[in-house]
C-alpha cells in the first residue's frame, strides 16, 4: 500500500471498528494525540484505540482534503476530515477535524509514527 492508501485504510477500519493499533509502528517513541487524548508508545496507544473500538460505534469519517507525500522511508500527510461517533453510554458527538502525521516504511507496510487529530474551533 502507498501511504495514501494506508491512511484510507485506517479510515475505513475506524468506520468499521477494525483493529487499529495494526497501522501505528510498534515503538516506544510513536505518539497519538487524538481530540482529547495524548497517547506515547505503542503499548498505551494499542490500549487506548481497544478502549475506543469497545466503548465507541458509528464511526463516520468524511475526509475532504487528503494529501500526502514520501520520499522513501517516510511520508506525511493533512486532511481535513468531518468526523462522528457515538459512545455507547452518550450522545452522538461530531466534530470538523484535522489531522497530520508522519508514517514510515517498514520492511513491507507503511505505518504511523506520529498522527495528531484536532477538532477545529472558531475563534
Amino acid at each position: 500500500m502507498t501511504p495514501t492508501e494506508t491512511v484510507r485504510a485506517y479510515y475505513r477500519a475506524l468506520r468499521r471498528g477494525d483493529p487499529l493499533e495494526p497501522y501505528f509502528a510498534e515503538r516506544e517513541d510513536v505518539v497519538k494525540f487524538g481530540v482529547s487524548e495524548r497517547l506515547a508508545g505503542y503499548e498505551s496507544i494499542a490500549a487506548g484505540l481497544r478502549e475506543q473500538t469497545r466503548t465507541t460505534g458509528e464511526w463516520r469519517v468524511e475526509s475532504r482534503r487528503l494529501r500526502t507525500t514520501d520520499r522513501e522511508s517516510v511520508a506525511w500527510f493533512t486532511d481535513e476530515v468531518g468526523l462522528s461517533w457515538t459512545p455507547t453510554d452518550g450522545e452522538r458527538l461530531s466534530f470538523d477535524t484535522r489531522w497530520s502525521g508522519v508514517l514510515e516504511r517498514g520492511a513491507d507496510e507503511w505505518r504511523f509514527a506520529q498522527m495528531h487529530v484536532s477538532a477545529a474551533h472558531d475563534l
